[in-house]
């Protein structure tokens, strides 16, 4: 097998000839590799001279992933399209699944999770038809994802474990760890945090083994808020200061965000306010450059209650405000319920009761 330098050599020699029959199948199996460590920047930069010999499906996939996860969901659904209709014309079951799966990852990362739904769902039965387990795989922990965003964590739950089975029956560490990962996410949201952990803690030994780095740093994330919510605020910041450095190097901008929030939650809870609004806009910028709206809500609450904590009930408002509309339009009812909650608490500072039943 030869070796990531000679097939950069091959690549490289391809492209100054015009080679296509050698550059395209030569930058997609590095591009393959490369997502697999999380080298977003480096598949991005592949992806976009691969297109400039010839115009692959599989080139335009690795350039939407690449897009995706380095926050720019637009440029990534036109890739996705492209990839699409192309994979439609010769008949390529498997890759439009894998396409239909990514166009609905993006759309679930919007917060249109009835479009994202649509995609997985279309994506699922190409997958059981050609017996590609692991695409199977790949889509129901999709499914289970957006049950998930919408609270129902029984059916989430069950798509997730239909997933794991799958994952562990092709052998694929990969999406097995991303699988425990959810799993330990259910167990999280429903108070259980021994299990929660359990899952996280065996969901990173997969990720490191695996050498995935995005994934590794989505878990150091959720074991850093299980050591938060136990209210060990010290271990929590060491967790998520080291997923923040690997999403930087990786170029994940969404995670980046997420990490950054989860920061300025410890520096509240310290009492560092001023700290907390710091990495609360550092996400906020992300968010909105990312068009994560599900995100951007969550944030503006989050600055919000620091707003009103430092005594700004204005300011506190105003975000709230903001949020409300965002947690509405994503169908997120929790968020929605919590941004009443928080202007009925402004209100209520203030004095104006008759606010607070409108």
């Amino acid at each position: 097998m030869a070796s990531e330098a000679e097939l950069e050599e091959v690549f490289r020699l391809a492209e100054a000839a015009g080679i296509s029959q050698i550059a395209t199948p030569v930058g997609e199996q590095l591009a393959a590799n490369w997502l697999t460590v999380s080298r977003f920047r480096e598949v991005h930069g592949l992806a976009t001279r691969s297109l400039l010999i010839e115009v692959s499906p599989a080139a335009l996939h690795y350039a939407g992933r690449a897009f995706s996860a380095t926050g720019n969901p637009t440029a990534a659904l036109t890739h996705y399209q492209q990839a699409l209709l192309l994979y439609r014309e010769v008949g390529d079951r498997a890759g439009e699944a894998a396409i239909l799966n990514s166009i609905g990852n993006v759309q679930r990362s919007r917060g249109d999770l009835e479009a994202a739904l649509t995609q997985f769902q279309q994506a699922l039965p190409i997958c059981q038809e050609t017996g590609d387990r692991a695409g199977e795989a790949a889509t129901l922990n999709n499914i289970g994802s957006i049950h998930y965003n919408r609270g129902d964590l029984k059916t989430a739950l069950t798509h997730f474990q239909q997933a794991l089975t799958a994952h562990q029956e092709t052998c694929n560490r990969h999406g097995e760890a991303t699988t425990l990962n959810n799993i330990g996410s259910i167990h999280y949201n429903r108070g259980d945090l021994k299990t929660a952990l359990t899952h996280f803690q065996q969901a990173l030994t997969a990720h490191q083994e695996t050498g995935n780095r995005h994934g590794e740093a989505t878990t150091l994330n959720n074991i850093g808020s299980i050591h938060y919510n136990r209210g060990d605020l010290k271990t929590a910041l060491t967790r998520y200061e080291q997923a923040l450095t690997i999403q930087q190097e990786t170029g994940h901008r969404a995670n980046e965000a997420s990490v950054l929030t989860n920061i300025g939650m410890v520096h509240r809870g310290r009492g560092d306010l001023e700290v907390a609004l710091t990495f609360y806009q550092q996400a906020l910028s992300i968010q909105q450059d990312a068009g994560d709206r599900a995100g951007e809500a969550t944030t503006l609450n989050n600055i919000g209650g620091t707003h009103r904590s430092r005594g700004d009930l204005e300011a506190a408002l105003t975000h709230f405000q903001q949020a409300l509309p965002i947690f509405r339009e994503a169908g997120d009812r929790a968020g929605e319920a919590a941004a009443l909650n928080n202007i009925g608490m402004v209100h209520y500072s203030r004095g104006d009761l008759a606010s607070i039943h409108r």
